[in-house]
């Protein structure tokens, strides 16, 4: 989709530790009833809805980052007892210009992409496997301790900018850690910055270890 095809104004669903970069996938179950109301929404316009992290606060209704990406329904599947199964391709990330008053029971947001011209277009930033060596030995140690369980062999086979966003979205960093993932420029300072935040979890690792 073309930069200037893409929609400026939104419905947007806050997912809390969740993100989603530009030509990938992730699968969603949608079960609360203003977020299915949502899907119905959209499934009936353009597809398109915007993935966004809301801020760590008290709020009833809690405020939003101002960056998320906007996601494109490609597979939808509805259950008997009324929730959505959907597989969301991630097209192009957006800034929040400011949130619209509505009679939803969601929310929506004028937004634009003008900080993000690259999302959508085909070019590729080429990674070796050298530049992530080290980057997946700390992701495992990491994923091994949390307990995360991550098919490595499938994440190999993969594209190596592929895999550095794959790794990115499923990692165990916290909600401020991976925004700041989702809003560097690009894919070579996402890559340095994943390897700063490893460093300071290995570091308390190694500090945590040494004090017992």
């Amino acid at each position: 989709m073309k930069k200037d095809e893409l929609p400026k104004i939104i419905p947007v669903f806050p997912l809390s530790n969740f993100i989603i970069f530009p030509h990938t996938t992730v699968p969603l179950n949608i079960f609360e009833p203003r977020y299915v109301e949502m899907i119905n929404d959209s499934l009936k316009n353009n597809k398109i809805i915007g993935l966004i992290q809301p801020k760590n606060n008290s709020e009833t209704i809690p405020d939003l980052y101002e960056v998320g990406c906007l996601g494109k329904i490609k597979k939808f599947e509805s259950t008997s007892d009324g929730r959505y199964l959907i597989e969301l391709l991630g097209l192009s990330r957006f800034k929040i210009i400011k949130e619209i008053k509505n009679d939803k029971s969601y929310r929506e947001c004028e937004i634009n992409f003008n900080d993000f011209k690259e999302d959508t277009q085909l070019k590729k930033e080429e990674l070796k496997f050298s530049d992530l060596e080290l980057i997946f030995k700390s992701f495992k140690s990491l994923f091994e301790k949390k307990g995360y369980l991550i098919n490595w062999k499938s994440l190999e086979k993969q594209d190596l900018n592929e895999t550095i966003n794959a790794l990115s979205m499923a990692s165990p960093f916290s909600l401020e850690e991976k925004q700041i993932l989702l809003e560097c420029k690009n894919l070579i300072s996402r890559k340095d910055k994943i390897a700063e935040i490893l460093n300071t979890y290995n570091y308390d690792d190694f500090n945590n270890s040494t004090l017992q």
